[in-house]
């Protein structure tokens, strides 16, 4: 084994507002929908507890979905509206504090992305920037070279100004409900071809309205839900807001190919209230832009002055592999060194973690005592293990 790098910047405490944390050790959200019909299944409080246990600073829930009728992926997913679902939040969060950790929610619409006959309300239509299907936003589609569909599918119906500020109120408050069941703050998840991400896409949004067309009209959506949070939690309470170049639908997509273009999105939005910048990305050691060694995060940081988490393959063998991604020895701990170096020299300020800590609760812990041995891989079958299987 190589000798041990100095991983000493990943465990400093780190302070936004009124969010305290002992480490830069995030565990990022997962889908792993263990809410039947939207309300936490019991196990949860120690699955999220385990990890904070464990030694991980900050855990971001998986995606839930706010209180708005086609929002929700499927009905396994979270609400975080609603007595029962925000009775169930509560009790996690005490969890979580009592392991001495810090806990937000992160609160989602999926938009055309929504499972609809896996779903609430499967009789009502999508909504997204534009009348589109999931299928049409492909890379193959895109490029020309997409098979016709076996199957019909129905478009989305482009959102009107009357949906748009249901959204935004429908994000408000559930992001109040996460002030006052005791979270540390809220993230919106404004990545990865969902909702949000819808608006800010030009092959998505093809809109001629005050919400379409240009850079400032794609992202007016996003500032004014997140202005909307921020007048309803108030000034002290984090915002995180996490955001991509890729989609589900393209790896290869992008928002924005030079730091210029970058800070035409993310200026706005950090004017808006958003305190901490989740920029997700698949590997986290890669340069975003030619001529720097920033990553999105770290350019993130630098064109906003606000604090910035980085994400992609953090203590994995194999980026963005199933089966074939481990997390061992050496190759982890280089893997790690690099990511002290990025966070020492002040390139971003948290990590999230991602199937690492599926595979081990105590992965925070384990990298801090240097027991790189004792990690276990991460196998593709854990995700959709049980949570009895996966908690312990």
């Amino acid at each position: 084994m190589t000798d041990i790098p100095d991983l000493s910047p990943l465990f400093a405490p780190f302070t936004c507002k009124t969010m305290r944390l002992r480490n830069r050790i995030v565990m990022s959200p997962m889908t792993r929908q263990f809410a039947p019909d939207g309300v936490l299944d019991g196990a949860v409080d120690d699955y999220y507890a385990r990890r904070a246990a464990g030694g991980t600073g900050l855990i971001i829930t998986e995606g839930t979905a706010v209180g708005h009728p086609v929002a929700h992926y499927s009905r396994n997913i979270p609400h975080f509206y609603g007595e029962a679902a925000l009775a169930r939040w509560r009790a996690v969060v005490a969890a979580v504090h009592g392991q001495d950790g810090a806990i937000v929610p992160q609160l989602w619409h999926t938009g055309l992305s929504r499972r609809r006959s896996a779903s609430a309300n499967p009789e009502v239509p999508n909504i997204s920037a534009s009348a589109l299907t999931d299928e049409d936003l492909s890379a193959e589609a895109a490029a020309g070279t997409a098979r016709a569909s076996d199957r019909q599918r129905r478009p989305a119906e482009a959102m009107s100004k009357d949906d748009i500020d249901g959204v935004i109120a429908a994000f408000a408050d559930s992001a109040l409900a996460a002030r006052d069941v005791g979270c540390d703050g809220v993230a919106i998840h404004g990545a990865h071809g969902y909702l949000l991400d819808q608006f800010f896409w030009e092959r998505s949004n093809r809109r001629d309205d005050a919400y379409g067309g240009s850079v400032e009209n794609r992202i007016r959506f996003a500032v004014e839900l997140v202005a909307g949070v921020r007048a309803a939690v108030g000034p002290d309470f984090p915002i995180l807001f996490r955001f991509s170049q890729w989609k589900s639908q393209d790896y290869a997509g992008k928002l924005a190919d030079t730091p210029a273009a970058l800070a035409r999105i993310l200026e706005p939005l950090a004017d808006a209230g958003v305190d901490i910048f989740d920029a997700s990305t698949r590997r986290f050691w890669l340069p975003e832009f030619d001529g720097s060694p920033l990553n999105l995060a770290g350019w993130a940081k630098k064109l906003t002055g606000k604090a910035a988490m980085t994400v992609g393959s953090i203590g994995l063998e194999s980026p963005f592999l199933g089966g074939g991604s481990s997390a061992t020895s050496a190759v982890t701990a280089d893997n790690l060194g690099l990511l002290a170096q990025m966070i020492d020299r002040g390139d971003f300020d948290l990590a999230g973690v991602g199937r690492a800590l599926i595979a081990n609760p105590d992965w925070a812990d384990i990298v801090q005592e240097s027991r790189f041995a004792d990690l276990r891989a991460y196998d593709a079958r854990g995700h959709i293990k049980t949570l009895e299987q996966v908690g312990t």
